[in-house]
């Protein structure tokens, strides 16, 4: 199920029984129950609905839910104090409203605040401990998930992401630099030695910084440029932003060596490889361009492993956060895009 809809459902349900709890116990203490005491009821129930999903909203824009602990205890104890007092103080309108006798020096008297405050308080940070335990869970979920699918995805995304007619190419092409150009052959081992360095390690993070992934990008085109020489033209136009941003690693690379594998590889004269990142609203988008043309929406001969990889792995991470299309952007270039969110609470698996 959504997970906005399922909040909604446990919001309305659990706020409900609250309402209906307190309507019993009313009418049980007392025998029986005014029209507008039921009235007050319900209005109160939707007054911490109302004031729960405000602090729902703020969790997540202060992003407390991938806060340290030390610093989430003290903060969640203020907020619920103070959705507490809130709600008492609204509760005051509501009963003028409602024409109830109104006594204002009971009503503001410090230790009735209180009181009732610290009862507010008992419902509210029970609310919020079964908030987080849910997207705990709910994220080391996310989490063993991850794993599972990285090891049985872990060998086709290394042939999609790294296979062997690549590191084939590569050695030939640096074996027939070292005598034409030992100081270019050096540069290409060094290359090659970190993209199958990042390559092996990849299985062991979930995310990695911006900055490395374009490493290994620029790493792996200035390989190919090796093979191609003149035909393969590369361009970069990076946002500074993006440094903030954390990315799967050897994602932005997969895509760029599918580019060049079903377009550019096919094309006579070669053609542009383009790397090019928008920081908008908070979110990284990344486009590739690639010389070539995908033809009904499939690219020219048989499609490989790394685009359902890629998508595979951004709704393990993001899941509705993020997306991924390709589509033909005119008749001579192929235009990939990913739009994946700032760092989130994902960071805890890189640093598993």
């Amino acid at each position: 199920m959504n997970r906005e809809r399922l909040y909604v459902i446990f919001q309305i349900c659990g706020w409900s029984i609250y309402t209906l709890f307190q309507i019993v116990y009313s009418y049980d203490s007392s025998g029986s129950i005014t029209t507008r005491r039921l009235v007050f009821f319900i209005v109160e129930g939707f007054l911490c609905l109302a004031v729960t999903h405000v602090f729902r909203n703020l969790i997540r824009k202060w992003k407390w839910l991938s806060a340290p602990m030390h610093k989430l205890v003290p903060s969640i104890f203020i907020a619920v104090f103070a959705m507490a007092l809130v709600v008492y103080f609204l509760k005051i309108p509501v009963n003028v409203l409602l024409g109830r006798l109104f006594n204002p020096q009971t009503a503001f008297d410090l230790q009735q605040i209180l009181g009732q405050s610290i009862v507010y308080s008992i419902v509210f940070f029970l609310w919020t401990v079964f908030y987080f335990t849910y997207h705990y869970f709910d994220q080391y979920n996310k989490s063993l998930k991850y794993e599972a699918s990285m090891i049985e995805i872990e060998l086709t995304n290394l042939k999609s992401q790294l296979n062997p007619h690549f590191i084939f190419n590569a050695l030939n092409s640096i074996r027939a630099l070292v005598d034409e150009n030992p100081r270019k052959s050096k540069q290409a081992i060094n290359q090659l030695s970190n993209i199958l360095r990042k390559s092996l390690a990849s299985d062991k993070q979930g995310l990695t910084n911006f900055d490395d992934e374009l490493k290994i990008v620029k790493d792996y085109l200035g390989l190919e440029s090796i093979r191609f020489e003149e035909r393969l033209k590369t361009e970069f136009d990076i946002d500074p932003e993006s440094q903030r941003f954390l990315v799967p690693p050897l994602m932005i690379q997969t895509l760029v060596e599918n580019g060049i594998k079903h377009g550019i590889s096919r094309l006579t004269p070669g053609g542009l490889i383009q790397v090019k990142t928008k920081v908008e609203g908070g979110k990284l988008r990344i486009q590739i361009r690639n010389s070539g043309h995908m033809v009904n929406g499939v690219k020219r001969g048989k499609s490989g492993l790394g685009i359902k990889n890629t998508v595979q792995r951004l709704k393990l991470l993001y899941g509705e956060e993020a997306t991924f299309k390709i589509a033909n952007e005119n008749d001579n270039f192929v235009l990939t895009e990913l739009v994946i969110p700032q760092n989130t609470s994902h960071e805890s698996i890189n640093r598993r």
